[in-house]
């Protein structure tokens, strides 16, 4: 699973098994007190729950940032090499041009195949 997808099925698997504990208590067959307790102590166990997601949710988003920031650099040196590489076609081209217009002065430059 890449970075990004991982991410998200941790979250989707942590808020389903919140959302299926407090649907579980709430219809199991227990006194009102029983389930009030089981409640608080949910409860009590929802805020290590939600940091431990926000941390798993920021680790992702750093991998997905460095993942994003490598690929620019590795774009921005494949975009100076084409660059490079077409400003070097373009001279030799020139040049190319340049020397038919030496050897044939007043005959209108074509491009020779």
């Amino acid at each position: 699973m890449s970075d990004g997808k991982s991410g998200a099925f941790i979250g989707g698997v942590l808020l389903g098994s919140m959302i299926g504990t407090v649907t579980g208590l709430l219809m199991a067959p227990r006194t009102g007190r029983e389930t009030r307790q089981v409640l608080k102590k949910s409860a009590d166990a929802m805020p290590e729950l939600l940091e431990d997601l926000s941390t798993s949710l920021h680790l992702q988003a750093d991998r997905l940032s460095e993942t994003a920031l490598q690929n620019w650099e590795q774009t921005l040196v494949r975009l100076r090499d084409a660059i490079a590489a077409g400003q070097a076609a373009s001279r030799r081209e020139y040049e190319t041009l340049q020397r038919e217009q030496r050897v044939h002065p007043g005959e209108p430059s074509v491009k020779r195949d």
